[in-house]
């Protein structure tokens, strides 16, 4: 089985329903079964999309809500309520993506902070897991998740980045690391270290469509039946058999998400 653990399925990025629905047709022709697709990083819309493709595809993809930190400078206390209340739909498995990006900033710090947390809190009254979008934050993404208790439900670092040293860190607290397309660029050593040295049950498989796009489709639209393209490369990069990769780094993904 393969799971293409985070993907943008929005509608304005694929062409409308139509274009969506066709990735998603393109993705189980390529044995891809199953999808979440992220409702964060489009504004507050991206969560009512998300929701509208899980639902219109109940037997494929799931769905995550939250707000990007980029972002975070949109929020208010009534948009972050109405926010989370979304949470609550049955087809909805997390929030986020959220955390903290001091790469762009995007949004003003101290925002970035507050609504980082405002949705961890949510996530733990809701027992729900969180996917964690972190740049550059020197280590503060992870002071807040020890700070507000964010292992105990679930932590995923999306499109992981980091070096070794900072993965092992993740996963000796219980968290996940997911792989996105840049295992597969050639300046993508560090990630293929990662890749390489993780445990193999705390290893997820990503495109992060539109984004990211793994050789040989660099250039082009990324979309989750390149999914196959980076399990390749984590296979080859750890000397194991891509099936055996696969069905390991798709039972982490039903772990994590509590997806049976």
């Amino acid at each position: 089985m393969l799971i293409d653990s985070h993907c943008h399925l929005d509608p304005t990025v694929f062409g409308g329903d139509d274009g969506v629905d066709d990735a998603i047709a393109r993705a189980r022709a390529a044995g891809v079964d199953r999808m979440v697709t992220i409702g964060s990083g489009y504004g507050f819309e991206s969560a009512e999309r998300a929701l509208a493709v899980a639902r219109r595809h109940p037997e494929t993809v799931r769905a995550s809500v939250g707000l990007h930190p980029h972002d975070a400078k949109l929020a208010t206390d009534a948009s972050l309520a109405g926010l989370i209340a979304m949470a609550d739909a049955p087809e909805v498995l997390a929030l986020g993506e959220m955390g903290l990006d001091y790469h762009y900033d995007s949004s003003p710090r101290d925002q970035q902070r507050h609504v980082f947390r405002v949705q961890l809190r949510a996530a733990r009254a809701r027992n729900l897991p969180v996917i964690i979008h972190d740049r550059e934050s020197a280590g503060e993404t992870l002071a807040i998740l020890d700070e507000e208790g964010a292992w105990e439900t679930g932590v995923l670092y999306h499109c992981y980045t980091g070096d070794v040293a900072a993965m092992e860190q993740i996963v000796g607290r219980g968290g996940y690391v997911s792989i996105p397309g840049i295992v597969t660029f050639k300046n993508g050593e560090t990630m293929r270290e990662v890749a390489a040295r993780a445990p193999a049950d705390r290893i997820l498989l990503e495109t992060d469509s539109p984004f990211l796009t793994p050789i040989p489709f660099r250039g082009k639209r990324n979309e989750p039946a390149f999914v196959t393209y980076v399990a390749q490369k984590v296979a080859e990069v750890r000397g194991v058999d891509v099936t055996a990769l696969a069905d390991q780094a798709a039972e982490n993904t039903r772990r994590f998400f509590r997806w049976a």
